[in-house]
This record gives structure tokens, C-alpha cells and sequence, in this order.
């Protein structure tokens, strides 16, 4: 048979034979990912508006610092310096998860990175580390993160279940809602996480002969082919979430009571 050695050819940085716009998808990811970053960062470092009555923002939860009543430290000591409010001693866990989600490191890798900017489209780089060097290597501590985000959702129910009760008694406003979204949307986006149904599936490549655990292992998989839904849409609404305490905490916005 006969033999060619076929040269490779490396394409030039944004240089594709595909007609389609294939630039649209990794734009909207930089835009929507940069002003998340943007205004989780300014709302994290404002400390002050993230709590109305029993409402509680998801990027302050845990409550650290704040109403003795409701904070687990009470109020924050006049050490620590003023920039260094209770979001940003918490959002850590949670970043983490979502910067090494599977989902979200393949958006981010083609919008931020352009490694590549997408299938069959010429990259900047001019190597190949793989995720076993710095600072890929870093994804793989996903699997931790993803324990601690089953911890915040439980968290997070709390508060949705708080924000149920207004000065003792059970009811329901709009914020009620809104908290009840936040943590169905996150809970979606967390326990479809592929760490998580690796988990669910016991940590076995084969869990064939044991029906209970593929049930299981069935459930997760619904919510995991829906990851990249559940990811964008429980993003979008925990900013929404913060933005409504604080509107409403501020006076701009009213809380709507249902009943």
C-alpha cells in the first residue's frame, strides 16, 4: 500500500474555511461572562444593601458579618478592612465551581482564551500543555468544588424557605419567588454537574447491574444534558436575585406581597 506524508499546516489566527458565523456564540459568551464578573464584583465589594427584611442576597449568603440577628459573626470587626466584605470571603466556593465547570472552561477557553476561538478556526497559540501544567492543571479540583456547592444549595433553600416568613407569619411575595428561582435554577445547575452524577453513579465506569444506583445515575444524566441551559440561565438569575435585595433594600424597588 502505498504511503504519503501529509504536511501539517498550521492555520492562521482566525483563518477558517466555515461560512456560517461562527464568531457570534464566543462573542456572547465574553460579553455575558465579562458583566456577570463586572457586577458580582462591584456588588460584592459594596457590603452594604444585600438584605431586606427576610430576604437575603445569594452573593451574601452565608450571612458572615451584618445583623447580629441574623449574621453567624455578628457584627464585622472595625479590623478588617472595609473592601473585605462577607460576598468576598464566600463567592470563592462558588466561582470556583463555575471556573472549572466542564461547560463553562470549554465557553471561556474559546471567548477569553481563543484556544480556539472555535471548531476548525486558526488559534493564536503556537503549543499544546494540555490541562497537566499550570494553570490548567488547577480544573481538576472541580470534583472538590463541586462538594462544596451541594453545601451553598442547602444554604440557599434555607433562605428561600426565610424568605417565606415576614415578621413571623408564612406568606409569599414577589422576592419569594425570586428567592425560590435562585436556588431551583442553581440546585439544576449543580446536581447536573459531571462530578456530580460520577458521584451519583458511585464512582463506577460501569454501574450496569445495579439498578438503583442507574436510576439514579438516569435522573442526574436529565439534568446534565441540560447543563449549559441550567448554567447560563441560574448565572443570569443570581445576578437578578442580588439586584432585587438590593433595589428593594434601597427603596427604588417594591416587594409585591402575594399573600
Amino acid at each position: 500500500m502505498a504511503q504519503f506524508d501529509v504536511p501539517l499546516v498550521r492555520s492562521k489566527f482566525g483563518q477558517t474555511a466555515r461560512a456560517d458565523n461562527w464568531w457570534v456564540q464566543p462573542l456572547a459568551v465574553l460579553f455575558g461572562l465579562s458583566g456577570f464578573i463586572a457586577y458580582s464584583t462591584w456588588a460584592a465589594l459594596q457590603g452594604d444593601h444585600y438584605r431586606f427584611g427576610s430576604y437575603l442576597s445569594p452573593m451574601y449568603s452565608p450571612e458572615l458579618f451584618g445583623d447580629p440577628l441574623f449574621a453567624w459573626f455578628g457584627v464585622k470587626p472595625a479590623w478588617i478592612p472595609a473592601w473585605v466584605t462577607g460576598a468576598m470571603l464566600i463567592l470563592w466556593a462558588p466561582g470556583g465551581f463555575r471556573f472549572t465547570c466542564y461547560y463553562y472552561r470549554g465557553a471561556y477557553y474559546k471567548s477569553f482564551w481563543a484556544d480556539p476561538p472555535s471548531c476548525t478556526v486558526g488559534e493564536p497559540r503556537t503549543t499544546y500543555l494540555g490541562e497537566k501544567s499550570f494553570p490548567l492543571i488547577m480544573q481538576n479540583i472541580h470534583r472538590y468544588f463541586a462538594y462544596l456547592a451541594v453545601i451553598f444549595i442547602v444554604i440557599l433553600g434555607r433562605d428561600a424557605w426565610e424568605g417565606l416568613w415576614f415578621n413571623g407569619h408564612f406568606g409569599m411575595g414577589v422576592g419569594s419567588l425570586v428567592l425560590l428561582t435562585n436556588v431551583t435554577l442553581l440546585g439544576c445547575y449543580t446536581f447536573g454537574c459531571h462530578s456530580i452524577r460520577h458521584l451519583i453513579g458511585g464512582v463506577r465506569d460501569r454501574i450496569a447491574g445495579t439498578p438503583i444506583r442507574k436510576k439514579a445515575y438516569d435522573c442526574v444524566s436529565c439534568l446534565n444534558s441540560r447543563h449549559m441551559l441550567f448554567a447560563w440561565c441560574s448565572l443570569i438569575w443570581v445576578a437578578f436575585t442580588d439586584l432585587y435585595v438590593r433595589m428593594c433594600s434601597m427603596g427604588v424597588w417594591t416587594d409585591w406581597r402575594i399573600f
